[in-house]
């Protein structure tokens, strides 16, 4: 008697039957498993534009032929935003309508490549939205936060720099003090904006690079003096000073041991990092401005920086930077995505989920939302002690009301609006008049 004809024989049809069901549920299941989930179709794109608080804020938002299955992406280029929305509305929705919502690397290959000249700031933050609205769809799909998509959590938490300025040394140094305080570890100091005592030969901003410089010094002294080493200290140097000056003073600050000074050149001048590099050994971040995933070629490889400062979607969006975050850990080059206000509460989330899954993260900049903006994007990362943390709520975790967003257009530009939309960079100069490079 085989083995099923002796268990028949004690335990009657009804057990067998049984454990048949079992197995072919088992198999199923396994089949499921093999099979993957249903590939949900692209069925519309949409942009949500809304301004809450001064930044105009643009999110993408992609629904699939799965009922309630839809995601949201950064798409926020605040001084072009409505360039942004015609690109997505008027090229990248009738690209991708119809496409498998769960193919993130080819759609974005896609995207790329579609108009022939890329990387340009408008279609890369387009292509943002989208892409990391995919990213979204597919953990919301899986039942998982993004990060555990991107490899799982090499950490529970994001540590994060707040920035600290003042009219003068006292109170920059007051508010690093009072930073601590509320559990900040990092710290980015400016000096305050006194430039109406410069003689200028116009009456537009006025920067004069060597006295600013000789202020951040004093700056930075009297932070030492008064708080000593507990705090990371940092500087963002915005690519504003000549590349001799910048050099000159990247060197003066090795005494000051910070934890890194931010672009201290301007995209144009990447042949002086070789130099500063062999001349200084003050960590360097750099690349808020760069477009393209290329950009960073020549700098990671040869060790030219310490941390990749890149705006996520000013690069296209979660799949590019991943790659970017990857090839700097084999380099030991560590990542400090840029977060300023101008970023959405998506944008931000997306840092995050990056921060939690890499494990070259460095520091994180921003993503604390607060008053109707956090209402509007339900589920915000949450900060505590000088860290984010992310929720383990599928994709980014976060539902955005869009008829609360509706409450918030864009404001019409006047004569100083328009001026902020271009981020004033343009109007700064010297004192002769010369437009200085931001």
């Amino acid at each position: 008697m085989n083995r099923r004809r002796l268990i028949h024989a004690a335990l009657g049809s009804g057990f067998l039957n049984a454990l048949d069901a079992r197995r072919l549920q088992a198999q199923e299941q396994a089949a499921r498993a093999v099979r993957g989930l249903p590939s949900p179709i692209i069925k519309n794109i949409s942009v949500i534009t809304t301004q809450p608080a001064n930044a105009r804020l643009v999110v993408v938002k992609v629904t699939t032929d799965q009922d309630g299955l839809y995601g949201y992406g950064c798409a926020t280029f605040t001084q072009r935003a409505d360039l942004v929305v015609l690109a997505v509305e008027k090229y990248l929705k009738p690209l991708l309508i119809g496409r498998p919502a769960d193919r993130i690397e080819d759609t974005w290959q896609m995207m790329y490549n579609s108009s022939y000249w890329r990387n340009g700031p408008v279609l890369n933050n387009a292509m943002s939205g989208v892409d990391e609205a995919l990213w979204d769809i597919k953990g919301r799909q899986a039942g998982m936060p993004v990060y555990q998509l991107l490899g799982g959590k090499c950490r529970e938490a994001a540590a994060v720099f707040v920035n600290v300025g003042g009219s003068d040394i006292k109170e920059i140094v007051d508010g690093v003090r009072q930073a601590m305080a509320r559990g900040y570890r990092h710290v980015r100091v400016r000096r305050g904006d006194a430039q109406e005592k410069i003689r200028a030969l116009h009456n537009r901003p006025v920067w004069d690079p060597t006295p600013n410089l000789r202020h951040l010094l004093e700056v930075f002294e009297a932070c030492r003096k008064e708080l000593g080493f507990e705090v990371e200290l940092m500087h963002d140097m915005h690519e504003r000073y000549p590349p001799q000056l910048a050099l000159s003073f990247v060197k003066e600050c090795e005494r000051f041991k910070l934890f890194f000074l931010e672009d201290p050149f301007s995209p144009e001048d990447l042949g002086w990092f070789r130099l500063l590099r062999s001349q200084s050994t003050t960590p360097i971040a750099m690349g808020e401005l760069f477009n393209s995933p290329h950009d960073w070629t020549p700098l990671i490889p040869e060790r030219l920086i310490d941390y990749i400062r890149i705006h996520v979607s000013q690069a296209g969006g979660v799949t590019p930077c991943r790659k970017i975050a990857i090839l700097g850990e084999f380099f030991g080059v560590k990542t400090a995505w840029h977060g300023p206000g101008d970023c959405s509460p998506i944008g931000h989330a997306a840092n995050l989920h990056l921060d939690l899954a890499s494990y070259n993260f460095g520091i994180q900049e921003g993503g604390i939302i607060t008053g109707v903006t956090a209402e509007i994007f339900r589920g915000c990362p949450t900060f505590k002690d000088g860290y984010l943390y992310a929720s383990d709520a599928p994709g980014w975790g976060i539902e955005v009301d869009e008829k609360l967003a509706a409450k918030f257009p864009f404001r019409e530009a006047g004569d100083g609006a328009r001026k902020g939309l271009n981020g004033g960079w343009g109007d700064v100069r010297l004192p002769d008049g010369t437009v200085i490079k931001q």
